[in-house]
């Protein structure tokens, strides 16, 4: 039996699910990819927003690209209402459980994108009572909430 399935996500094309139960706390999977230094990631053109980005912040010095074929935790969508968190643990992501997960359950995390200027080319689709419509960290989304109001569909408007 595989610890996970890839498979069509409400949230967003295609999502990761749980193929066994998962307890808070477990290291759900790990975050794997090819390393990079941000000066590299700024000048190529490999990493523009006209497809999907996989990247993720190591360190100071060091950014991990996620798309490749072995990292089954690229398919982990974004929500305002996770059930994982990322941590970086001796030198490497893990997806960590922040309440038990149940076999069939999408595993999701919070982005982490910070509020700026671009915050609109990316947004949410998951449709939680927390969202926003855009893919801002948590304690960012005030942010959001204050420029925008909302309306009965809980989509934003200027």
């Amino acid at each position: 039996m595989s610890k996970f399935v890839r498979k069509k996500s409400g949230i967003n094309n295609w999502g990761l699910f749980a193929g066994q139960d998962f307890k808070k706390g477990d290291k759900v999977i790990e975050y794997k990819g090819k390393k990079y230094t941000h000066k590299q990631v700024e000048e190529d053109d490999q990493f523009d927003n006209s497809k999907a980005i996989y990247l993720f912040t190591l360190n100071k010095k060091t950014v991990l690209d996620g798309d490749t074929k072995s990292n089954t935790a690229k398919y982990i969508n974004h929500t305002c209402d996770p059930n994982c968190e990322v941590d970086i643990i001796k030198g490497k992501i893990w997806i960590i459980a922040t309440q038990d997960i149940k076999k069939g359950d999408e595993l999701s995390y919070d982005y982490g994108f910070g509020y700026d200027k671009d915050f609109r080319q990316f947004p949410c689709k998951c449709g939680s009572k927390n969202c926003c419509g855009y893919i801002v960290r948590d304690d960012q989304r005030w942010r959001i909430n204050r420029k925008f109001a909302k309306t009965k569909q809980g989509r934003l408007k200027k």
